[in-house]
């Protein structure tokens, strides 16, 4: 009987999932198939460059056909292997499916909304790289948000007294590191329970940024001033995905590059072995002569300052001033990236991009002025995108999630 049962898995959920998809598709673009005029969309990439006109019911049963196949042969045991491959392949398609369905009748820029994929999931990404940073040597940092929210602050403030915007980046990496600090104190050498210590630094750092702005920033203005856009040479002229990739600002770049360096550092270094060793086993890792607790604070330290230039992005590169709160819940989205990403550097990246796509697509279909059931969709409920797939993603998606053994266990030597 026990043989009989089969065991419901995140395989399962994903394959019922687009076979579900596929249907609604399928249900909703046939009658359109007969219609004197059909709708068509057009897919622009780039400003001058070509533009794809693509029937919109047609292409859109053809991918919800595919969502059928891959779900079925999914749950079919002797198919797993192509279903897998059928499942990625859906996933990749759900994208182009959004903006084919969203820009039906109209014409939108592909490239445009690439570029703002990679820009919106700059600091998300930065955000997961601070908690792999923190939570890979056995600290837990929920208060990657309240980082931020100091780094934008004081690094903004900086810029207005220095005159500086460099200088404000330098500051907003170090108060980053510095409030990181007092989560180190905290969890390291008075034992707090890390979950309290971060959410205590969050609350801290909403009070203390807000007087902050009260105080000094809304009477030292700023002018709205940014980073300066900086287009690589050659790689930004490459057609389609020169002007989304190369052509960014100084932050969105640097996370480009931290994300392969952490994964070098972690992967191919003594230090990165040492963190791992301290986020796994602390005993065997003091042991060989490791200092646990200072590789903590060290690794506490520079997941504050990722943080911290995470939030220089909103303040110095992208708003060029500081609002209360405007991170927006970033940190804790940055967060589940990496829970999505297993504490991985390019899966958490890749998991960075999907909720950049999600905030993208929220201005997109605004812009678009999508409707359905007959009317337009509520701004509000579009704004909801990115939060709703933080916990479609944490809820279903991605599995059981374990992270370094270690994690959230303060280390006392005996």
């Amino acid at each position: 009987m026990a043989e009989g049962r089969r065991k419901m898995t995140r395989r399962h959920v994903i394959a019922g999932f687009f076979i579900v998809l596929g249907l609604l598709i399928l249900g909703a673009m046939m009658p359109q198939l007969g219609a004197a005029e059909p709708e068509t969309t057009r897919l622009a990439f780039g400003v001058s460059g070509p533009v794809v006109e693509l029937p919109t019911a047609l292409s859109l049963i053809v991918i919800g056909v595919l969502f059928l196949i891959a779900g079925g042969l999914s749950i079919v045991p002797a198919t797993t292997r192509a279903g897998t491959w059928l499942l990625w392949i859906s996933g990749f398609l759900l994208i182009p499916a959004i903006l084919i369905w969203a820009a039906a009748g109209k014409q939108t820029n592909a490239t445009t909304m690439l570029s703002e994929t990679l820009r919106l999931g700059t600091p998300i990404a930065l955000g997961a790289l601070a908690g792999i940073w923190a939570e890979r040597s056995g600290i837990i940092n929920i208060a990657i948000e309240g980082m931020m929210l100091t780094g934008a602050a004081f690094g903004f403030a900086a810029f207005i007294f220095t005159g500086s915007i460099w200088l404000g980046v330098v500051f907003a990496v170090l108060l980053g590191g510095l409030i990181a600090l007092i989560h180190g104190m905290l969890s390291i050498t008075f034992k707090t329970d890390q979950v309290i210590s971060g959410t205590v630094i969050n609350i801290l750092a909403i009070g203390v940024t807000g007087y902050l702005r009260r105080q000094f920033i809304v009477d030292g203005g700023g002018g709205r001033v940014t980073l300066p856009a900086i287009d690589l040479p050659l790689l930004s002229e490459i057609p389609v995905l020169g002007p989304a990739v190369f052509s960014g600002k100084p932050i969105f770049y640097t996370m480009l590059v931290m994300v392969v360096l952490t994964h070098v550092l972690l992967f191919y270094t003594r230090w990165g072995l040492r963190t791992r060793a301290v986020g796994e086993n602390p005993r065997a890792a003091d042991t060989v002569g490791i200092a646990v607790n200072r590789v903590r604070y060290i690794n506490v330290f520079i997941s504050g300052a990722i943080a911290g230039l995470a939030g220089a992005w909103f303040s110095l590169e992208t708003v060029g001033n500081f609002d209360d709160g405007m991170t927006a819940g970033k940190g804790f989205i940055a967060l589940a990236a990496m829970i999505f990403g297993k504490w991985m550097p390019f899966a958490s990246f890749g998991g960075a991009m999907l909720f950049g796509f999600a905030e993208a697509l929220q201005t997109r279909l605004q812009i678009l002025q999508v409707e359905i059931f007959g009317g337009p969709v509520p701004s509000q409920f579009l704004q909801m995108l990115p939060y709703v797939l933080t916990i479609v993603v944490l809820a279903g998606l991605i599995g059981r999630a374990v992270g370094p053994a270690a994690v959230g266990q303060p280390y006392e030597k005996s």
